[in-house]
């Protein structure tokens, strides 16, 4: 038997796997996590539906790679300029076995939600609540699929900005907390790390467009090549400060990470290109971290005043 097939899909595996670009899942984690220790903390909930919270916010992260991957191929953006790592269609991989994978992921995200709800609501799926909450789950899904892809992809229309602040800050965090709780309590501790979580998010899409700009100019509008690369990192640096003092207003512990948020900072300001590519994944990293360590100090005073009353 020729070993010759077996190279090509395990070649083939490996730039799909490329493709999904895995270091960006603690981004998707961060909000989902912060509000389902907060919902779990303070209004109790089932743990296997918490675990498939995260599951659909990784899958729904794994589905927007593929398909801006995919976008960004067939716009030009992913061209011989473009300044960020090569991914799996730079490799090898074909049209074909990408949309194979963006098909596969769609399922595998509706099977998820699906069954998060399920879960979430006892079987019980007669009610507003999870019509809503299915409704939600598909608009994610779009979302997921048509920031570079589509007809009118809304990525290319500067609108990019804002559906990452709805979608992995407030819908993250409120929703997932949603889900698991049942109810929404519109109170700072819960409020706050949606709109922080919303902003660093926005700052991960911001540095990924400082460092792409060349590429994306003529294609795509975005926030970098309307302000230009100085007036972008003025930006760049709002979206971190303001992010980070809405996780520290309320959990002063998260101070401890504020050395990582300005070794950002200063790493934007005096890189530029393909040279800003290493600020994105200590943005991601950076982002999960300060959602864990919010969540964990929360949790352990929420589950006290429910213990002892207090």
């Amino acid at each position: 038997m020729s070993r010759k097939p077996i190279l090509n899909s395990q070649f083939s595996i490996l730039n799909l796997i490329k493709s999904m670009r895995l270091r960006t899942l603690p981004l998707s984690l961060a909000g989902v996590v912060c509000g389902g220790l907060l919902a779990m903390a303070h209004q109790g909930g089932n743990w296997w539906t918490f675990a498939l919270v995260m599951l659909t916010a990784c899958s729904l992260q794994i589905l927007s790679n593929l398909s801006n991957e995919m976008g960004d191929y067939r716009s030009g953006v992913d061209g011989e300029g473009r300044e960020g790592p090569a991914y799996g269609m730079a490799n090898g991989l074909t049209e074909k076995q990408l949309w194979r994978a963006i098909n596969a992921m769609v399922v595998v995200c509706a099977v998820s939600g699906l069954l998060m709800l399920l879960f979430s609501f006892q079987f019980s799926i007669f009610n507003f609540q999870f019509a809503s909450l299915l409704a939600l789950g598909a608009a994610a899904i779009w979302a997921a699929t048509h920031y570079t892809l589509g007809k009118n992809p809304y990525g290319y229309v500067g609108l990019g900005d804002l559906f990452v602040f709805i979608f992995f800050g407030l819908v993250s965090v409120l929703g997932s907390y949603y889900v698991i709780a049942h109810a929404l309590i519109l109170e700072p501790y819960l409020l706050l790390p949606a709109v922080g979580t919303g902003l660093l998010s926005v700052a991960v899409l911001n540095v990924n467009n400082i460092r792409d700009m060349q590429s994306d100019r003529g294609i795509r509008k975005t926030m970098p090549l309307r302000l230009g690369e100085r007036g972008a990192r003025v930006y760049q640096t709002a979206l971190v400060a303001l992010g980070f003092a809405c996780f520290v207003s309320a959990n002063l512990y998260c101070l401890v990470l504020l050395p990582l948020f300005v070794w950002h900072a200063v790493g934007v300001w005096r890189r530029s290109g393909k040279r800003l590519d290493p600020m994105l994944p200590l943005l991601v990293l950076s982002t999960f971290l300060l959602s864990l360590l919010y969540s964990i100090v929360w949790f352990l005073e929420l589950s006290l005043r429910a213990k002892y009353g207090c």
